[in-house]
């Protein structure tokens, strides 16, 4: 099995974990909300955390072959901000948790709930890909 394939299973399983939040909030009511939430939130932060985790050793991997073969690591940890890896990530990452955020504000607090969910959702990639926009350089490296 593929590492694109376990991704796949544990994101079907995140959707089913949703699905069976939604369906017990519908059986037991308001009373159990806040637990029922709470727990599902849980869930995708020790999804999250996983995946940074995976990622931070992968990154300190790289970091060690290049030393180890008489190389200086990347400034900046690899210049992560610079390839459109990143961008794609964060893409992806706000996409996921939209599913969720989505869930929990349509419930909480209706239509308008949503339409503030989605402006941050949206801000966040705003505020990314705007920062990567400034943090660009003219080639000689002046602003001028």
């Amino acid at each position: 099995m593929s590492g694109r394939d376990t991704e796949l299973k544990r994101d079907s399983a995140l959707k089913g974990e949703l699905e069976a939040a939604v369906q017990t909030r519908k059986e037991l009511g308001e009373t159990y909300e806040s637990e029922l939430v709470d727990s599902f939130l849980e869930k995708v932060e020790q999804r999250i955390d996983a995946t940074v985790d995976k990622r931070v050793r992968r990154r300190l991997a790289e970091q060690q072959m290049v030393i180890a073969r008489g190389g200086r690591p990347a400034p900046g940890g690899g210049g992560e901000r610079n390839g459109p890896g990143a961008a794609f990530a964060l893409a992806a990452l706000s996409l996921v948790l939209a599913i969720p955020l989505s869930a929990i504000a349509a419930v909480q607090t209706g239509l308008a709930g949503m339409f503030v969910c989605w402006a941050g959702i949206v801000g966040v990639n705003a505020c990314f890909a705007g920062g990567k926009w400034l943090g660009r350089k003219t080639p000689d490296g002046d602003w001028d």
